[in-house]
């Protein structure tokens, strides 16, 4: 035990470890915050099909060579949720089978334009590491973690200045409708807090392991607690600790991070609905 803590000392000294637990923490935070209304909502896969488009877009910002490629990540992800969450579908499309197309498009495209137009010798690992995460955790510029922090005080506090209008919405909007409440503007504010934490999260786990940041830590909070306040609390301690740990062990083990990150969200998934099962006895 001495000796993996003289280990964990040893890491702390240099920076990108220091980044990479900020980020990991931030992103884990607003992930699980936003998971909570996701899930009730039964918008559990809205994580990885905004990822996806995201993926899409990226691709596009690489092949064009912007400077930032959040100049154009980030609007196409916020006017996908927009479209996605608004009216969950239209009456030609229903919302499940538009989450669907717009999924599985924005991935291909996003592919063949990095086969096609791109210039990098090593496009099978530029590849990899955007749809598992696998390093750009661990190679984050200062600047990076400041756009990161600031992006999550915003989601923070947005989501703490109308927690009351989004609880209302998460679990009876015709009746929050019904008393006033302009339930399309606060959906449009769910809308694009989703798309942020997304953008955020693919640097942490990857394009393809976002939807675990939303749904495992909400579900493993919601095996144990009822009540949507404990749920919320729950699940963001759960959310950091998980992040934590996945960060260091695969520091220390040399594993994917992304994936390990995962790994030890499921543990705890198994660990809550263990406990949840033995209160119900």
């Amino acid at each position: 035990m001495t000796a993996i803590l003289e280990k964990i000392a040893f890491y702390w000294t240099y920076p990108f470890v220091r980044y990479a637990l900020i980020v990991g923490v931030l992103i884990a935070l607003c992930s699980s915050l936003l998971g909570v209304t996701l899930v009730l909502k039964r918008f559990s896969f809205i994580g990885d099909g905004l990822s996806h488009v995201a993926f899409g877009a990226m691709a596009i910002a690489t092949v064009v060579s912007v400077s930032n490629d959040m100049l154009i990540v980030m609007p196409v992800t916020i006017l996908s949720a927009i479209l996605l969450l608004r009216k969950n579908g239209t009456k030609n499309v229903r919302g499940d089978a538009a989450l669907a197309m717009i999924s599985v498009g924005a991935l291909a495209l996003g592919y063949l334009i990095l086969n096609v137009f791109s210039k990098s010798a090593n496009l099978s690992g530029d590849v990899c590491s955007t749809l598992f995460g696998s390093t750009s955790i661990l190679t984050l510029k200062i600047s990076e973690v400041w756009l990161c922090v600031g992006m999550s005080v915003l989601v923070l506090v947005v989501f703490t200045l109308f927690y009351n209008k989004i609880f209302a919405i998460t679990f009876d909007e015709s009746f929050a409708s019904a008393t006033g409440t302009p339930t399309g503007v606060y959906d449009l504010v769910v809308a694009v807090v989703t798309a942020m934490v997304i953008v955020l999260a693919m640097n942490l786990v990857g394009s393809l392991l976002t939807s675990a940041l939303i749904v495992f830590p909400t579900l493993s909070a919601m095996r144990v607690f009822k009540s949507y306040k404990r749920v919320v609390i729950c699940s963001a301690a759960l959310s950091v600790c998980c992040a934590v740990l996945g960060i260091l062990f695969s520091i220390l083990a040399s594993t994917p991070v992304g994936a390990t990150i995962v790994a030890t969200d499921i543990l705890a998934f198994m660990i809550f609905s263990g406990i949840g099962t033995l209160r119900r006895k």
